[in-house]
């Protein structure tokens, strides 16, 4: 798909780009020309131009440059065609595509984002204005959500009536059909879809309101959530609310949050973690990463601690390797909310974001931490369920560290897991298990799993690498020779 030469060419010339720039960059004039910090690389002094007689912008610290529709695609992370197209509708400007049946599909996309866009505008100024809007008005200020907040985030309220968004924005049935707006009833009247409920506007990357979520009121019999069905310019399964606002941070930190919630959403950027984003009723997807992928490398899941552990551990670890990804887990402290820890406590909020840790490390831990240590017999088990979780992972040299961990804490030697261990994806014992995952193979020095070292020459190997990591679990039980034990 491509747009006609011409119009891209009208868009340059209609668009200021002293002004658009201004939005990401703070400009002062300079005789001729605009100054101020470059967007794209961390600096002190105002090293970024821009010229607006000639529509370029130029940084003389790193050598970044270019026309406006390049700023906006380096900037949102854009294609070209969706930077021509933000501009366009910035602009005025009508685009023709070179496509004829491009041409009649935007159009019809243009009228969906319009219906969607009247509505998210009608339901926020119920919400601000409408008597029947007061509960939601009271619910949302005890989740500590505020007038300010309503409006950063345009949050709105859909009334208890059948018809009433239909009857106020007027469009053709087939537009609040398709937009995911309502549906024709049996007397043939379109009715809304979302009644009594707390509404919240999903955008896509480039910011375009494209459906909600709504939440209905505590207390009231119904799904908690629900969101607008899949349609051309809506797919739960490629969307992360707040990504349009929360792609800037994700960049200059290198790190995404995804949280459960809309409201845990809005929590991080009250406590100044502008990086967070939610999936939108559904759970995390491929093309989800492969989304956050393009703007940070490590993704941080804030989730309850039992969401967590469900993520499938073969997807992520595919995951982190396909798309040299770094997932970790955030742990909150009693299993707070993140959206409650944000407003009673958002250094702890900070505190568990910056703590989180390597997903294989979260559920290692959760196994461990709730196994029964105090027999061999319980110890043994924990082994058979601790080794399943850390066999799970592809890396030999990751579940090699592992396994040294998992030694250390039940107090036994490494060869000892290394000799029942199950082979990868063969599974294990769960610590209720009596079986021994060592009867499942031959026993005996000629068939060994990996070479034999003694423990300590193991631990003593790790020691060398990574002495700040393998030091805390270093335990005298693995050095019964003295020589060893000084080294």
């Amino acid at each position: 798909m491509g747009i006609q030469d011409d119009d891209i060419a009208a868009v340059r010339n209609a668009t200021d780009i002293v002004a658009v720039i201004s939005e990401h960059v703070q400009l002062k004039r300079v005789g001729r020309r605009w100054q101020g910090l470059c967007p794209f690389h961390q600096e002190k002094s105002g090293s970024f131009s821009v010229n607006a007689e000639e529509k370029l912008y130029y940084c003389f610290g790193c050598g970044a440059k270019g026309d406006v529709i390049t700023f906006v695609r380096e900037v949102e992370h854009l294609d070209f065609v969706g930077a021509v197209e933000k501009l366009a509708v910035k602009s005025g400007v009508t685009l023709r595509y070179t496509d004829e049946g491009q041409n009649e599909g935007r159009k019809r996309r243009t009228k969906l984002l319009d219906a969607v866009s009247k509505a998210s505008d009608w339901y926020h100024d119920r919400l601000l204005s409408s008597p029947d809007a007061a509960a939601a008005r009271g619910y949302l200020r005890s989740r500590g959500l505020d007038g300010d907040d309503v409006r950063n985030f345009g949050i709105g309220w859909a009334p208890e009536g059948w018809d009433e968004l239909a009857r106020a924005i007027k469009v053709p049935d087939d537009v609040f059909v398709e937009a995911g707006l309502g549906f024709i009833n049996s007397r043939n009247r379109p009715t809304d879809a979302f009644r009594g409920r707390i509404m919240f506007p999903i955008h896509d990357v480039a910011g375009a309101n494209v459906g909600f979520g709504g939440r209905i009121m505590p207390g009231v019999d119904g799904a908690k959530y629900k969101n607008s069905v899949d349609s051309a310019i809506y797919s739960k399964s490629k969307l992360l609310y707040g990504l349009h606002m929360a792609k800037a941070d994700i960049v200059k930190a290198d790190e995404a949050i995804i949280c459960e919630g809309y409201t845990d959403v809005i929590g991080f950027f009250k406590a100044g973690m502008p990086r967070a984003v939610a999936t939108c009723g559904t759970a995390l997807t491929e093309d989800h990463v492969k989304l956050l992928r393009s703007f940070a490398q490590r993704v941080v899941l804030a989730f309850d601690a039992d969401a967590a552990g469900q993520n499938a551990a073969a997807r992520v670890y595919t995951w982190e390797k396909q798309y040299d990804l770094d997932v970790a887990v955030a742990v909150f402290p009693g299993g707070a909310d993140p959206a409650d820890l944000a407003q009673s406590d958002p250094e702890a909020l900070a505190a568990a974001i910056a703590e989180a840790k390597p997903f294989l490390k979260f559920r290692l831990d959760r196994v461990l931490d709730s196994s029964p240590l105090d027999t061999p017999e319980h110890r043994a088990r924990a082994a058979d369920a601790a080794m399943a979780v850390v066999l799970e992972h592809p890396s030999d040299i990751v579940r090699d560290q592992y396994l040294l961990e998992v030694a250390a804490r039940l107090r036994l030697d490494p060869d000892q897991l290394r000799n029942r261990r199950p082979t990868p994806g063969g599974g294990g014992s769960g610590p209720g298990s009596r079986s021994n995952t060592s009867a499942t193979r031959p026993q005996g020095p000629s068939q060994p799993l990996v070479h034999r070292d003694t423990a300590a020459t193991e631990a003593l190997r790790h020691l060398i690498w990574d002495p700040e990591s393998i030091t805390p679990l270093l335990d005298e039980v693995l050095f019964p020779d003295p020589l060893a034990a000084t080294a």
